[in-house]
């Protein structure tokens, strides 16, 4: 069975009543019939675009404190040892997945632990792929300690049609791989930020699917 995911429901509900309101007033005021049913396509493409965009599919997580799992559906855009500036202020192994609207845009949990940080920032909406957007676009950073891997980060990103960032991590809960820690509405990135010593499952390229897919170990 579909189902959707709860941050989608009122834009849901909205989208519906816009596009039968459109459908309604075409019949009435569009005399031209092939022209009508262009317009109720469109409005109709519209609606299905919206459901699949919040569409929350079941994930069977099979939960190891020795494996990190792809938070997001995506593709993997960027693997390489960066410099961390928030948090760390060292030097770290960077894998991020790049999201597009037609992918899931539910973001999970890569592994258990406990937060450690949680913060949001304002900023720009330059598109996911472009290098300064984990600096300077509209972001949220959180931190999960794990008793295996330390503490790791992930940085939620919004993109160039992303305008607003849910972010469920609160500092001090404990929490569970695999299960929801929040949405990026229409586009975004997720940068994952590892130990050096990581061994790295995934490369460049590859299309990961969020909340079941291993994409590094211990």
């Amino acid at each position: 069975m579909l189902s959707f995911h709860r941050e989608g429901y009122k834009i849901i509900v909205f989208t519906f009543l816009i596009v039968l309101s459109g459908i309604l007033l075409s019949e009435r005021l569009i005399e031209l019939y092939w022209f009508q049913k262009v317009i109720q396509t469109i409005l109709l493409f519209f609606l299905i675009i919206v459901l699949q965009f919040f569409r929350n599919p079941k994930r069977v997580t099979e939960i190891n404190d020795t494996q990190i799992i792809a938070p997001v559906d995506g593709k993997v855009v960027v693997v390489e040892e960066v410099e961390e500036p928030e948090y760390f202020k060292g030097k770290r192994l960077q894998v991020s997945i790049f999201m597009s609207p037609i992918n899931v845009h539910v973001t999970r949990y890569a592994l258990n632990g406990t937060v450690k940080y949680s913060k949001y920032h304002p900023g720009k909406y330059l598109v996911a792929w472009h290098p300064k957007a984990s600096t300077e676009n509209e972001r949220t950073t959180i931190v999960v300690e794990n008793k295996v891997f330390g503490e790791v980060l992930y940085r939620q990103i919004a993109g160039a049609l992303a305008k607003r960032i849910v972010n469920y991590a609160e500092e001090g809960e404990e929490v569970i791989q695999g299960s929801d820690a929040g949405f990026i509405k229409f586009g975004s990135r997720v940068d994952i930020f590892l130990p050096l010593n990581t061994k790295l499952t995934v490369k460049i390229g590859d299309k990961v699917k969020g909340g079941v897919q291993v994409i590094a170990e211990k």
